[in-house]
């Protein structure tokens, strides 16, 4: 292609402001010429490639996305696209420049449809795709003729604005085979009803992350998970990737982390290839029919680090479509004591009868060295080790929470007469009626158990140097609703508690 061509194209497609670029064509290339970059051969003739180069602009309080059209002709076997960005100078304290990109094939970039093709956010500057293959993040898959968009996303755009340049090569050719995705089965072995450790955010060369697929599952089995969910931002390319990486001894899911503009959501165990669409903002009150879609696949709604302090990590869709929250992210950190507490106040609304409550789980969302799979992890009572008894018990809340496998609990309350509540369980005896707590733990030396309640936390002791013992708390419903337990390790900061070794969900009491 020649300069001028290059320079009419970015002087049609990216001319300054632009938010709606003009089509990118490739129809209007000299009949005959070599591709660019040295291809040889008439364009659109088997292994010739051509190019086009578009730059624009986009100001500050540009749309969260903008799609550039590409007109796709007959006979492509690959599209290509790299991209980059300019990063200014900002003052201190004002966010920089970070775009985003994916693609779209010619059935739309109507929000839920059909034609996603994939997504790698900020994680790379280039990708492919075509029937036999694709760039981890992306679909393979027939490349049709037709109007296909290359999606920028603007996470955030300097005072200055940002200035793009994309480069789009297409490769004709044999169109190639599609292989059948192998996706992995909803079963494994198991022990029957039984404590099943898992890890439900997990990140890898799919997205941002830095690990392949193999390469977690052997950390998962290092950690001793029983069960993992593979959740990607904003693309189900990985559901694909793990085939011979499960086994007797580890069940796999497949999911999404649904990377909004406000806030992440792990949709856990959604059925295998359905996409669902993070497009939106709490304002634009969409969110309830993406939960939805999340249910009818199969999926649980599960807000991720409802506190992060990363832009757009912050959860402002509320709760009332979850399933369960994500109270601990990764090493325990102060914004998940924030998350804690506010996840405690649903509890105490809950017994108000004001609200139902919802379950606390913990994942690692591990992505590259140091971050270690299965920090925390979730242990679910569940019947068997398999996606929809798994699914089951977090959904009922049957789940304690741990740093590691190191560390085990069991926690239950008894009644003067013999009745017993296990967690998520009721306690039903009379208001004054006496309780009694107990927590057994082994694997957490140094630590310290507490039982909190809706009055917050009303006893604490040590457990032996050793790390394993057991410690049991009195009390009544009328002066407990509900008990919870944790297990901390000694305070670093003055003030503040120590970081989370294990907690528990509730038990609660009364009739």
């Amino acid at each position: 292609m020649e300069r001028r061509d290059v320079l009419r194209l970015s002087a049609v497609a990216g001319a300054a402001g632009a938010l709606a670029p003009g089509t990118v064509s490739f129809a209007d290339a000299a009949p005959g010429a070599g591709g660019a970059d040295g291809a040889d051969g008439a364009d659109g003739a088997d292994g010739a490639e051509q190019t086009r180069r578009v730059t624009g602009h986009l100001p500050t309080g540009a749309p969260d996305f903008v799609y550039l059209p590409v007109d796709v002709p007959h006979g492509v076997r690959e599209i290509a696209v790299a991209y980059r960005y300019d990063r200014p100078a900002v003052p201190e304290g004002t966010a920089g420049n970070a775009c985003d990109i994916g693609i779209f094939d010619e059935r739309g970039t109507d929000l839920g449809g059909a034609g996603f093709r994939g997504w790698s956010g900020g994680a790379r500057t280039e990708f492919f795709l075509r029937a036999d293959d694709a760039t981890p993040g992306y679909l393979p898959g027939p490349v049709n003729a037709g109007t296909w968009h290359i999606a920028l996303g603007p996470y955030t755009v300097a005072p200055q604005g940002l200035t793009y340049d994309v480069t789009i090569t297409l490769r004709y050719g044999p169109p190639g085979r599609t292989p059948a995705p192998v996706h992995p089965p909803e079963r494994a072995r198991g022990r029957g009803r039984a404590w099943y450790r898992g890890d439900n955010h997990l990140h890898s060369v799919h997205s941002d992350g830095k690990r392949t697929p193999a390469e977690i599952a052997a950390l998962a089995r290092a950690a001793g998970l029983d069960f993992l969910t593979t959740s990607e931002h904003n693309t189900t390319s990985s559901h694909r990737a793990w085939e011979g990486l499960w086994g007797d001894d580890l069940l796999i899911l497949t999911g999404e982390e649904i990377t909004t503009r406000n806030g992440h959501v792990v949709a856990m165990g959604t059925d295998p290839g359905v996409f669902i669409d993070w497009r939106y903002r709490a304002r634009d009150n969409a969110f309830g029919k993406y939960a939805r879609a999340v249910h009818r696949a199969g999926g649980l709604v599960i807000p991720a680090h409802p506190h992060a302090t990363c832009i757009g990590c912050n959860w402002k869709f509320g709760l009332n479509d979850a399933d369960a929250v994500e109270v601990w992210n990764g090493p325990y950190t102060p914004d998940d004591e924030v998350t804690l507490a506010e996840w405690d106040n649903t509890l105490v609304a809950h017994v108000r009868g004001r609200a139902a409550w919802l379950p606390a789980v913990g994942h690692s969302d591990a992505h590259r060295d140091p971050d270690v799979v299965g920090l925390p992890q979730t242990v679910v009572l569940a019947e068997d080790l398999s996606r929809h008894a798994v699914q089951a018990g977090i959904r009922a809340g049957r789940v304690w929470i741990a740093e590691s496998s190191q560390i085990d609990l069991a926690f239950a309350v008894t009644g003067e007469r013999g009745e017993h509540a296990s967690i998520a369980e009721r306690l039903e005896i009379s208001g004054t009626a006496e309780a009694t707590a107990e927590l057994k733990v082994s694997g957490a030396p140094g630590c310290t158990v507490s039982f909190v309640t809706d009055q917050g936390r009303l006893f604490s002791a040590p457990l032996p140097p050793s790390g394993t013992g057991t410690v049991t708390w009195r009390t009544t419903p009328d002066n407990a609703a509900y008990i919870r337990a944790e297990v901390r390790h000694p305070p670093t900061t003055a003030g503040l508690p120590g970081a989370m070794a294990a907690m528990t969900n509730p038990v609660f009491l009364g009739r």
